[in-house]
């Protein structure tokens, strides 16, 4: 059964669009004002909107506008009055479906509503797929060792869902990859997701880099600037090399995290920050609060899920898989002709000490792509790795 919201100050056109649209079998919520309206929105999951431009404390544009802020792909329809016709047109411009005027039309009110639902179903088949084509097909965490598998089952299960994430593994073995996974998998797909290394900022701008700041806040501060929270606003924010982040900026993140707002440096304005943050280090944390260098609060805030990503040492079976991947990508980027890996080579590659991981393997299929012939054999490996 679809659901369907009216909101509507007048209560004999509440009753109505109730009759005629539990008749056609939709379940019906009333609100009688926009702020109840919003409320109701923002804890429900409603099919279809059909809100009043003109009400008391909140008038449907403000509503639509907060409304489609909070849940973009909610169809709204805006009833208006005779003199609303043009705001209804600007509503539309706004994002609102349809309008409809007062008087109904009930033949009209029938036709909107159903292609309104129409509408929400086809996104949300659409955004199921989109999922599956996510997980299975465009997915940039290359083998099919058990480690891997089982972070893919990890991955299947935590990314729907908003909680936060600590990602652990060595330099190099692709923690950034399980990040952008998380996210592209999760309903926080369409919107940013921003990456900031902490151990590439140095420590007295991480907070101006992490939370903004305002004009005049320190002597380069010649205009305000949004922070990574603000641009990741909606989406996913993706703390890399997080154990190397100040004590200052850990005390800034933990409040962030506790209370969804942040303040610019500079500023006294709070702000409300919409993200899911996602963290990752190579360092073991646990060994670091020992040492008073990491906040126990924070690690506790941050690994509501821990997932260990294996080095390339632990995974030594996905050695074929991630040499030919990066083969390709090699050839086609260095606009050369395709070429080929032997077993041989394969055989060799498997036999290293991989202390830099994927990124090293990377770096030496794209080496042996330049300095070996059509065929990589396994004496190119053993001169040029």
């Amino acid at each position: 059964m679809t659901s369907i919201l009216v909101i509507d100050d007048e209560k004999s056109i509440r009753n109505s669009l109730r009759d005629v649209l539990e008749y056609e079998g939709h379940l019906i919520t009333e609100a009688e004002n926009g702020m109840e309206g919003l409320s109701s929105i923002r804890s429900n999951d409603f099919d279809l909107v059909l809100c009043d431009i003109k009400m008391p404390k909140m008038d449907g544009s403000e509503l639509l506008e907060m409304a489609l802020e909070s849940k973009p792909e909610l169809n709204i329809i805006m009833i208006s009055g005779h003199g609303d016709i043009e705001t209804a047109v600007d509503c539309i411009k706004k994002g609102a479906y349809d309008y409809l005027a007062k008087p109904l039309d009930l033949n009209r009110l029938l036709v909107i509503v159903r292609n309104g639902l129409e509408k929400g179903n086809l996104v949300t088949e659409t955004k199921t797929l989109q999922k599956k084509i996510k997980r299975y097909s465009n997915s940039k965490i290359i083998g099919s060792s058990e480690a891997i598998n089982d972070i893919h089952e990890i991955i299947a299960k935590v990314a729907p869902t908003d909680a936060r994430v600590l990602i652990t593994g060595p330099n190099g073995s692709g923690k950034e990859l399980i990040a952008q996974a998380l996210h592209n998998q999760s309903k926080r797909a369409k919107n940013p997701f921003i990456e900031v290394n902490c151990a590439a900022i140095p420590s007295e701008l991480i907070e101006s880099e992490l939370f903004g700041h305002e004009k005049g806040a320190f002597t380069s501060a010649i205009k305000t600037k949004k922070g990574k929270f603000e641009q990741a606003e909606g989406g996913t924010l993706f703390l890399d090399e997080i154990g190397d982040m100040s004590p200052n900026a850990q005390a800034k993140v933990l409040r962030a995290l506790q209370e969804n707002k942040i303040t610019r440096v500079g500023g006294e304005k709070e702000i409300k920050v919409n993200v899911r943050v996602l963290a990752a280090t190579n360092k073991n944390l646990k060994e670091e609060i020992k040492a008073t260098r990491f906040r126990e609060d924070l690690y506790h805030r941050l690994s509501v899920i821990l997932i260990e990503n294996p080095s390339l040492s632990e995974r030594i079976s996905d050695i074929p898989e991630l040499a030919n991947f990066f083969l390709n990508i090699a050839c086609k980027e260095m606009g050369v002709a395709q070429k080929e890996i032997s077993e041989s080579a394969i055989k060799e590659l498997t036999t290293k000490d991989w202390t830099g991981n994927i990124r090293e393997l990377k770096n030496i299929i794209e080496r042996l792509v330049i300095l070996s012939e059509s065929k990589i054999e396994k004496e190119d490996v053993q001169k040029y790795a």
